[in-house]
């Protein structure tokens, strides 16, 4: 059940680009780190970009990009989680164009008795109580 937020300098982006940024970051999500389709969520959080800064000085004409993911911790090995990291990174350049020298992609792994949906914990979950 990953939760995907991607924060993004630019409270204008184009609605078809806002698309393809979802269903590029769920189709990764699915095919790279083996997430079911049906329970990832993509957040996009469009912030301005006089908020956005590297290096404590702003984005300027790129458009600052980071994205945070959550998934349960060991369920994915490392060569998974590379791959996904520098997968995202292509998708946020192709989507997006110009960006900062730092894009960043942080993958947040929690502990399955701690992380669920829908009132249950992935621990739970895999136990089949739910």
């Amino acid at each position: 059940m990953p939760f995907i937020r991607a924060t993004i300098s630019d409270p204008q982006l184009a609605p078809e680009l806002r698309s393809s940024l979802a269903k590029g970051l769920t189709d990764l999500a699915v095919t790279v780190l083996g997430k079911p389709l049906d329970r990832t969520t993509v957040h996009l959080n469009l912030v301005p970009a006089d908020q956005y800064f590297v290096g404590g000085a702003p984005v300027g004409e790129a458009t600052g990009a980071h994205v945070e993911v959550s998934i349960t911790a060991g369920t994915n090995s490392a060569d998974e989680k590379a791959r996904f990291i520098r997968r995202t990174y292509d998708l946020l350049r192709d989507t997006l164009g110009l960006l900062p020298p730092v894009a960043g992609v942080a993958l947040y792994e929690m502990h399955p008795e701690s992380y669920g949906y829908n009132g249950v914990t992935q621990f739970e979950f895999r136990r089949g109580r739910h």
